[in-house]
Order: C-alpha cells, then sequence, then structure tokens
C-alpha cells in the first residue's frame, strides 16, 4: 500500500467516525480530502516533510485536514482520531459492510445498545432490540437479519482488486530474489476471481529454505504466519499471502494443479485416468504397467510437469487460459481436434477507449478535458463523457438533470475541437423500479449514447429484476446497460436476474452489456458474460472512472470479461470510433 493510499484510508475513517457522531459537512470534507490525496501523483509524505502549507496545495485538502496529514506522518498518529475511536470504538468496516447500515446508524445504535461488532448487531436483532431504538423500526430490524449472514461471509474473502496489487508486489520483490527460476500466483486470483481467500504464490526453485527466508523478509510484509523449509505464510496489507515452493521440474505440474478449480482438475484427472495416466502436483506419470497406480504420488513413468503446456499437451489437450478453467466446456473444447474450439479471449491491448466516465459535472473529481486528455495519454482513440444523470439512488444528488446535460454538451464541444481523440458525449441515466429511464427522451435522443444503470431498488426478486432490466435495454434510446445488478462486491448483493431473458432482450434491441471494471462491482460477471455471448449480445467493458488513475482498473474487466469467454469482436470498446457511432445509432 502506498502512503498515499495509507493516508486516504485514515481520512476516509475520520470522515466514517465524524459521520457516526453526528457531525455534519466536514465528513464530506474529509471524504473529498481522501479521494484527492490518494489519486495525487507525488508521494504524500514528501509535501508532509515540506509543511502543511504544501500538502493543502492538494485540491480540496484544507489547512485542517492538512496540518492533521502533517501530524500523522510527525507522530505516527492523529490525536483527534485517536480520540474518535475511543469515543466509538466499533468495528466500523464490518458493521457498514450490512446492506442498510452506515455510519450514522452505527453510532446510533452504538449510543443505544452499545453495539460495537457484528455479532453484537444480529444478537441485538435477533432480540428485537433495533425496532426499539428511536428512529429505526421492524424494517430496519429485519434488514439487518437478512443480511448480516451476506455481511459475515463477506468478510472471508477479499476483493481481487485488494488483493492483486499485493499478489503483484508480491511477484515483483521475488523474480528478483537469487534463486528463484519461476514465480507465478496461482488459485482464484489466477482465474481472477471477484474474490479470494488468500494470495497463493508457487515459485520454482532449488533452494527453497533460501526463498522463504526471502519471502519472509519481504519489507510488505506485516507479519510472518508461518515458515517453514519450503512453504511461508506472511501478512501484507491485510492479506494473507501463501507461498509454496516447488523443484523446477515439477513447477507446471503445480502450476496447473494448484490453479484449480477443483472442479476443471476433477475433468482432467478423469481424462487422464481414461488414458492409464495419472496426474497431480508433481507430473503427468504413465500408470499403464503399475499394479497399484495409488501407490505413491510419483509412482509410473513421468511423462510431463515441467511446464503448464506440456501437462495438457500430455493429455492430447492445447493449454487454455486459467480464467476458463471452470469446468464449463474447457476441458471438452481443449480435447478437440477442430482448430478454434477454445476462445481467443480479449486482451488489455484490444480495448481502444472507456465509454462510462466521469467528471466534476457529476460526482467525478476531475474536467472533461482533464480526462480526455489522460485517455488520450494511454493512447486511446475514443472517450466518452458519461456523468450521472439526476435520478433515484445516486450518490449524493450529485446527478444532471435535462437543462445541465444540455449546459454540458456545449462544455464537451468545446474540448472535442482541441481533443486529439474522438470524444463522446453521453450520460449514465437511472433505471428506475419499474425499468423506465428516468430522464427524458428528448434529452437521451441528443446524445451520443446513453448508459442505462440500476442504483436504487436492489433487493427486487428476481423476476421484476428480469423485467425491469429488459424493459431497460428495450428502450430505443439506451445503448449500454451499465453494471446490470448494482452489487458492490461485499457490500451488497444487488439484482439477480434471469440474465439468460436479458442477454437475449439485449441481443435483440443492439444494446450492450457492461463489464463494469470498477473492483467493487465487476458487474456483470462472468456468468452473465457468457450469457451474453451465447445470446449473440455485446459487450462493453468501461471502467466507470471518476478520476485518470482508475482508467487502470481496466484489466479487471478485461479478466472478468474473460472469464465469460469473451473475444475481441464480442466487444464494444474494441471497435473504432466509426463503427461505434454507428453501433450508437
Amino acid at each position: 500500500m502506498s502512503r498515499n493510499d495509507e493516508v486516504a484510508d485514515l481520512l476516509e475513517e475520520f470522515a466514517d467516525l465524524l459521520e457516526a457522531t453526528g457531525v455534519e459537512y466536514k465528513p464530506s470534507a474529509y471524504r473529498r480530502a481522501a479521494e484527492n490525496v490518494r489519486e495525487y501523483p507525488a508521494p504524500i509524505e514528501n509535501l508532509a516533510g515540506e509543511g502543511t502549507d504544501a500538502v493543502a496545495g492538494i485540491d480540496r485538502v484544507g489547512d485542517a485536514i492538512a496540518s492533521k496529514v502533517v501530524e500523522y506522518f510527525e507522530t505516527g498518529s492523529i490525536a483527534e482520531l485517536e480520540e474518535l475511536r475511543s469515543e466509538l470504538p466499533v468495528d466500523m468496516p464490518a458493521l457498514t459492510r450490512v446492506e442498510g447500515v452506515g455510519p450514522k446508524t452505527v453510532g446510533a445504535l452504538y449510543e443505544a445498545l452499545g453495539v460495537t461488532t457484528l455479532d453484537e448487531l444480529e444478537a441485538a436483532a435477533e432480540a428485537g432490540e433495533i425496532s426499539e431504538v428511536t428512529g429505526f423500526g421492524e424494517k430496519t430490524e429485519a434488514n439487518v437479519l437478512e443480511n448480516v449472514p451476506f455481511a459475515r461471509e463477506a468478510a472471508k474473502r477479499t476483493r481481487l482488486g485488494d488483493a492483486r496489487p499485493v499478489a503483484d508486489a508480491a511477484l515483483a520483490y521475488l523474480a528478483d530474489v537469487d534463486g528463484v527460476a519461476k514465480v507465478e500466483v496461482g488459485g482464484s486470483i489466477r482465474r481472477w476471481k471477484a474474490t479470494i481467500g488468500d494470495v497463493d504464490l508457487l515459485v520454482a526453485s532449488a533452494d527453497g529454505e533460501a526463498v522463504v527466508d526471502a519471502f519472509v523478509d519481504w519489507p510488505d510484509a506485516d507479519a510472518t504466519i508461518e515458515a517453514g523449509t519450503g512453504k511461508a505464510s506472511v501478512r501484507a496489507d491485510g492479506t494473507r499471502v501463501d507461498l509454496r515452493v516447488v523443484d523446477v521440474a515439477e513447477f507446471g505440474a503445480a502450476l496447473q494443479y494448484f490453479t484449480g478449480s477443483k472442479e476443471h482438475n476433477i475433468a482432467v484427472r478423469n481424462r487422464a485416468i481414461g488414458r492409464s495416466l495419472k496426474v497431480n502436483e508433481y507430473g503427468v506419470f504413465d500408470v499403464s504397467d503399475v499394479d497399484d497406480p495409488d501407490a505413491g504420488q510419483r509412482v509410473g513413468e513421468r511423462v510431463a510437469g515441467e511446464t503448464e503446456a506440456g501437462v495438457y499437451e500430455a493429455l492430447d489437450m492445447a493449454w487454455m487460459p486459467p480464467e476458463i478453467r471452470e469446468n464449463t466446456g474447457e476441458v471438452e473444447a481443449a480435447a478437440a481436434e477442430t482448430e478454434g474450439s477454445l476462445p481467443a479471449l480479449l486482451e488489455e491491448g484490444d480495448v481502444r477507449g472507456d465509454l462510462h466516465t466521469h467528471t466534476d459535472w457529476s460526482d467525478g473529481g476531475f474536467t472533461i478535458a482533464e480526462m480526455v486528455a489522460a485517455a488520450a495519454e494511454r493512447g486511446y482513440a475514443f472517450h466518452a463523457v458519461t456523468d450521472h444523470a439526476a435520478g433515484p439512488g445516486v450518490f449524493g444528488n450529485t446527478g444532471l438533470d435535462e437543462a445541465a446535460i444540455a449546459e454540458q454538451a456545449d462544455a464537451v464541444a468545446s474540448v472535442v475541437d482541441d481533443a486529439p481523440i474522438e470524444v463522446f458525449h453521453g450520460i449514465e441515466a437511472n433505471i428506475d423500479a419499474a425499468g423506465a429511464i428516468t430522464t427524458d427522451d428528448a434529452t437521451l435522443a441528443s446524445l451520443d449514447l446513453v448508459v442505462a444503470s440500476p442504483h436504487s431498488a436492489l433487493g427486487q426478486g428476481s423476476d421484476a429484476a428480469t423485467e425491469r432490466l429488459v424493459r431497460a435495454v428495450e428502450h430505443p434510446e439506451v445503448d449500454v446497460l451499465g453494471h446490470p445488478t448494482g452489487r458492490l462486491i461485499n457490500s451488497r448483493q444487488g439484482l439477480e436476474p434471469d440474465f439468460e431473458a436479458v442477454a437475449e432482450a439485449a441481443a435483440a434491441a443492439d444494446t450492450a452489456i457492461e463489464v463494469n471494471a470498477n473492483p467493487a462491482r465487476l458487474d456483470a460477471d462472468g456468468d452473465a458474460v457468457r450469457a451474453a455471448i451465447d445470446a449473440g449480445a455485446t459487450i462493453a467493458v468501461n471502467t466507470d472512472a471518476h478520476s485518470p488513475r482508475e482508467f487502470d482498473n481496466v484489466r479487471y474487466g478485461v479478466h472478468t470479461a474473460r472469464r465469460g469467454w469473451a473475444e475481441r469482436a464480442d466487444v464494444l470498446n474494441t471497435r473504432s470510433p466509426e463503427e461505434l457511432r454507428a453501433f450508437f445509432g
């Protein structure tokens, strides 16, 4: 974690605690400051060393907040934050993970009932105590009981967007360690699942003890959990990182085995058995002349194992990308003799621009010109400005009404004249509970594109959610269905529609279905992408960026689309500006 992220986290905690204690206005100031500190391109510790005035030079960081940042670097703590923590000793992250429970609710329940943990919250709800607190009722109590299990389960998993940077840092560190021949991640993080249990690292080396010694000395490791001669576990940035060292000649077999998934590995193992072969983490072995193949892990003649591709080749299969190893047809496709049975999956370099972004006209932190310039600097061919429209569920009432959208059109036009890339003016419109778009049709028709997203009524049943999204994709002005379920990973479940029905409607209406690459969303997920592609619908991989830094999240969207077998031709963002205008109609 960078020091900028570290300070931003503290400021966000400050905001939550202030809000929980009933302080007005200040929480939003702290959150804006946190966002801009996180996005600041230079190390915050360097500015802090220059003093309060230097830190206050960051946009939306006033003198009061800047002085606290300097205090943190000088003393290692912030006195006022420590005081707030002692006044409100609650597990804020766990409690606010329950959908519908925000900092104000946490503060009120602590004051009335002394609730500090998730277990205490659940116990209070089960005892009927929450409904007796002024300002609450049976509906709130029922919501807590319904959503605590999800919050508790979510706590066991780490979001991919939080874990992957830790994994990347570990990979870079180990790659430079003497004696490391190969290093790669395994498990669900290599398959780019939305959440992971821990980071699995696999190293090929002839000196396991030396690698373990170097690993536990990794500067990013906060604590060593355990360490042996060929295995070790540390905790870094709140994430458990497990290391396993294997023989160089067995690295490919171990990588295949520890990548999974379990269902994929079972299918591969069954294929091996049918060929008198045995496949495990140590290699592929010919056991045709072995009386008892289960007598040991390495019995029989070893025929493959050094490379992952060699393992699959020994089973008469093609190597396949980790993202699709879920036993959903990839084993059969890899074994097919027909060339092209496996998909040629989308690559990050195929994405030519972003079709869902925000600026300071709504809840973004940067101007239209700054976002366009950042997109051009990435080498994109196009960029779409799609700020929030006014409507239900839009955070902080920051959405644009019809008059503001028309005003923004002039602002976009003034940027277009000097832009080195194609710039589209759109809007992220809102889909209400019935599936209607809450911005008027004339305004929608005046725009280059319309992304329509659900932001409210996210607890609907499946049938209602399906009807709602089908109606939205069938709207003649809607070009992209944005984050279809509205889920926030580890925070709220979102809608659970029949994606096959939604995909069929989208394909018929020529409306794209978005893979929102924000690591908190990754929505639609891989299963929904697969349903969309099978139905003939188009996929749009967008970052929903509110700052230039968030353009980097595109990789999470690309890998999520790959989990759904998306190829280049399936994805709207791979097209030229001219082709996009034809699609938008």
